[in-house]
């Protein structure tokens, strides 16, 4: 029964083999990068910058069909590009990088969509949008791993003043040049592991993978390194979860592993020991009684 379950899917056939491999590497490099989206308060502009690289992605498609390579560029040059764009209207205007960022992914959104669309067929515009996660080849999953390495690397390397920029970034400002360097570089980690899981969840569903593990491993631990470790896991189970739901009930791959990751996020608020609601409702109970509260 086991086996027919949960082992079968993948012993029997290569494409949901290489779909879980792709979907482990980015869970290994995007999630970790969630992490601090999460505790630098941007998650939405994760979400903003997932479908700031739609319009790259599709100009790469118009060049060049559903080639890996091109619209692995072009999804890098428009995220990159729509961050700049959003950092530079945030310094010489009045208006704040949220609002900045919403109105540029927006634009992006539309364009990206439009050429799709324009040019495509609707089976191209429901690639593009939702993924395509069972249908991933040898040169994508070498690309997955490839950024996912180059994530965990560069982590390693930005990890103190990462941390730092997340708990006080005026002090970090105040005692190092790299401050600059240290945003840029993590906004890269983000667009590069977007772009990762756009080829593989479609860039409705990139964001969901780095966010949804992020939020719930919140409410089971508390020190960042203990966050990564129970946020990649997560998005593991999330993973193989989805995908032998989606073999077993015919439903889409990329949707599935997302409504997984949202489920583990619905329970983690519940029974979480971290803050979750039977937490808070115990520790109030305790408190109440200590008191001597009625």
């Amino acid at each position: 029964m086991m086996w027919e379950l949960l082992i079968h899917p993948f012993a029997d056939f290569g494409f949901m083999r290489r779909a879980l491999m792709g979907c482990i590497a980015i869970s290994v490099g995007a999630t970790p990068v969630g992490v601090f989206l999460m505790l630098r308060r941007m998650s939405l502009t994760g979400d903003a910058m997932a479908h700031a690289i739609l319009p790259g992605a599709a100009v790469g498609y118009l060049v060049a069909g559903l080639s890996l390579g091109a619209m692995t560029v072009g999804g890098l040059i428009a995220g990159m590009a729509v961050a700049l764009l959003a950092g530079f209207v945030t310094r010489v205007t009045a208006l704040r990088e949220d609002a900045s960022l919403a109105a540029f992914y927006l634009i992006s959104l539309a364009v990206g969509v439009l050429i799709v669309s324009t040019r495509g067929s609707n089976v191209d515009l429901m690639h593009v949008l939702f993924g395509t996660v069972l249908a991933l080849d040898d040169a994508a999953l070498v690309l997955l791993c490839s950024i996912a390495s180059v994530s965990i690397f560069t982590l390693a390397v930005v990890f103190r003043p990462l941390v730092l920029e997340c708990a006080d970034p005026q002090f970090l400002r105040s005692v190092s040049g790299f401050s600059a360097v240290t945003h840029f570089t993590f906004l890269s980690l983000v667009v590069l592991n977007l772009v990762a899981g756009f080829h593989a969840l479609g860039t409705l569903m990139a964001v969901g993978i780095m966010i949804l593990p992020a939020a719930a491993a919140r409410f089971w631990a508390v020190g960042i390194g203990a966050l990564i470790a129970v946020a990649v896991s997560i998005a593991m189970i999330s993973s193989v979860s989805g995908l032998v739901l989606s073999y077993h009930a015919g439903l889409p791959s990329g949707p599935a592993i997302i409504l997984v990751a949202g489920v583990a996020y619905a329970l983690s608020v519940v029974f979480g020991p971290a803050g979750g609601l039977v937490a808070r409702a115990r520790l109030r109970h305790h408190l109440e009684a200590w008191s001597g509260t009625p």
